[in-house]
């Protein structure tokens, strides 16, 4: 038996643009929501949620049955961490604030079995469907997908030496962390920050290697595709819910002749209850 290909580190070495949304409800729910609406992957925060280890095996069952692609963000570039996520599931990780090709390989090696890295073995996993795999121990290496994120300038001017870490399947540019780093904080389309990410671009673009970002809004995100970045998330399961929520209380606080129109005919809009 052998598990599903990394589907995700497959279409970026193919060059394939994917488009995902980040999840950092911490609902298996709003995961199941998410992974049937069509996107190509969803990123499963536990660095900046209240995800937990239990609730992140429940979003990964949620989203197993869609071809939408999990990936997980760890907290830290920790081994044990990097264990515990893999053992439940995950094949794809996205590692936050890497500045060096040593800590690259300290991610790598965290999701390798040895003799290629450190992973601790364990033969009753969720990962191995419970032992029901006698092949995973031997094969789960190749199948591990390692994204490391930048965050900050010093890390951008490391990114060949990070880019050309063996298993480093590609960079992913944190604009909210970088644009901090920069003195631009909260401001992560400050034309100083566009130039340094549009810049990453090209020298990812020269060396081969797969760069993401995740923007706020569409318009941001068109932006990114403008530059050239190679796959990105559009907005969250949390952004899009406080504005949809934002946007409703000020219709109706606020209504215009439509919907003064609207409701003295007595038309109503579905409410899914």
């Amino acid at each position: 038996m052998n598990l599903p290909q990394n589907s995700f580190k497959r279409a970026l070495a193919a060059g394939k643009p994917q488009i995902g949304l980040w999840s950092s409800l911490s609902s298996n729910y709003t995961v199941e929501v998410i992974a049937g609406a069509g996107f190509d992957w969803i990123l499963l925060d536990t660095e900046h949620s209240p995800n937990d280890l239990e609730n992140l095996l429940t979003q990964l069952q949620a989203a197993a049955p869609y071809p939408t692609h999990p990936v997980v963000r760890v907290a830290w570039n920790d081994m044990v961490t990097i264990k515990r996520v893999l053992d439940v599931g995950a094949t794809t990780l996205l590692v936050p604030f890497v500045e060096s090709a040593e800590a690259a390989r300290h991610a790598v090696a965290a999701t390798r079995y040895a003799p290629e890295g450190v992973r601790g073995m364990s033969g009753m996993s969720r990962a191995s469907r419970f032992g029901s795999n006698p092949n995973y121990l031997r094969t789960a290496n190749d199948g591990m997908g390692v994204i490391v994120q930048l965050e900050t300038p010093l890390a951008l001017e490391r990114l060949e030496a990070i880019a050309a870490v063996d298993g480093v399947d590609a960079l992913f540019v944190g604009p909210a962390d970088l644009s901090a780093a920069m003195g631009y904080p909260g401001q992560p389309t400050h034309p100083a920050v566009m130039q340094a990410m549009t810049d990453a671009v090209q020298r990812c673009e020269a060396i081969g290697k797969p760069l993401g970002t995740v923007g706020g809004s569409p318009d941001t995100v068109a932006q990114y595709r403008a530059a050239g970045f190679h796959y990105l998330a559009v907005s969250s399961d949390l952004g899009l819910l406080m504005r949809g929520a934002q946007a409703v209380l000020a219709a109706l606080r606020t209504p215009d002749a439509e919907h003064v129109h609207l409701l003295s005919s007595g038309t109503q809009t579905p409410t899914g209850y």
